[in-house]
């Protein structure tokens, strides 16, 4: 099954997605209370929908617009030694042991089509292809073996990045937090495991990923070539914790799916960082199609940051 959010006349709604036409559940009903049993709302919605209306006439919004936290990891090895190249180093070892990640700004999260500002103070605006598990079930602890069962569906997501305030930030072993915070588009639709089952592979599943920018395709790679799986990544993160229903887990950008990787493998000169009018487009088959315009973005203040310095 396939779910939507879209902008409805008194707020949003949410629905199932048949072919064309989305089948709305009832006003005020959100998608992450659902994701416990989403078939069950499907065949609702399918049986006795609110509204009937066509995919073209609304907005869609991100499929959860407000999850609880957004983790994101780093499982694409291709896209590791490919920005590990942009500062002279290569794959670190400890990569291999666990699926990393950092939290993200869940306050950042942007529809499929909508305008991406540029962050204040950044010069070297960047977009990530990536594809996020959505927890349908929360659990602490979880093992590999159990984590696969909370997987409430799957959505395309884009982890817009200002590098250089990425690297600044980097430099005192904290970050990527502000180099992140500004922009993460997710959606168009959140599509459950039993759809993908078909096109199941390695560690993910066998279909195409493109990115491109302004119409001109700057990489591809395919899903299935994760290094590590979902089931992997939602046991780490449940390690010591929690992991609840409407949490977002990306899946790290995959080979060739940004620009640093390019700059990485090619040198800075092979593509221009990303500024106001250009149109950046991500596809994953069976998950859709993300179009997002770069805007203008607020000026940085006045504001005096610096530390005092001891003496």
């Amino acid at each position: 099954m396939r779910f939507v959010t879209y902008a409805g006349r008194e707020g949003d709604r949410a629905g199932l997605l048949v072919s064309q036409e989305v089948y709305a559940l009832p006003p005020g009903v959100r998608l992450v209370d659902l994701l416990g049993d989403l078939p069950a709302a499907g065949e609702a919605a399918l049986r006795d929908p609110a509204e009937v209306v066509p995919l073209d006439a609304v907005r869609l919004r991100a499929p959860i617009p407000d999850p609880p936290t957004v983790r994101d990891f780093m499982t694409f090895e291709q896209h590791v030694e490919g920005v590990a190249k942009l500062m002279g180093a290569g794959v670190p070892e400890q990569w291999y042991a666990a699926p990393a990640f950092y939290f993200t700004n869940p306050y950042a999260v942007r529809g499929p089509y909508d305008d991406v500002p540029v962050p204040p103070g950044c010069g070297v605006f960047d977009f990530e292809l990536e594809v996020a598990a959505v927890i349908g079930r929360g659990g602490r602890d979880l093992s590999v073996e159990e984590a696969g069962g909370h997987i409430a569906g799957y959505l395309l997501m884009n982890d817009w990045s200002a590098r250089d305030i990425q690297l600044d930030e980097m430099e005192v072993r904290l970050g990527p937090v502000k180099g992140k915070d500004t922009a993460t588009t997710l959606g168009p639709v959140l599509v459950t495991p039993d759809e993908l089952a078909p096109y199941r592979a390695g560690n993910a599943f066998d279909l195409p990923m493109t990115a491109a920018v302004n119409g001109l395709t700057v990489g591809t790679d395919r899903w299935s070539n994760m290094a590590f799986s979902y089931p992997q990544m939602i046991a780490y993160a449940s390690r010591g914790t929690e992991v609840r229903a409407g949490d977002v887990l990306g899946s790290g950008t995959c080979g060739g799916g940004c620009l640093a990787e390019l700059w990485g493998r090619l040198g800075l000169e092979a593509h221009a960082p990303l500024s106001p009018g250009d149109t950046v487009t991500i596809t994953v088959e069976r998950l859709g199609v993300q179009r997002c315009r770069v805007v203008e973005g607020a000026e940085p203040g006045a504001d005096d940051l610096r530390a005092s310095r001891r003496t």
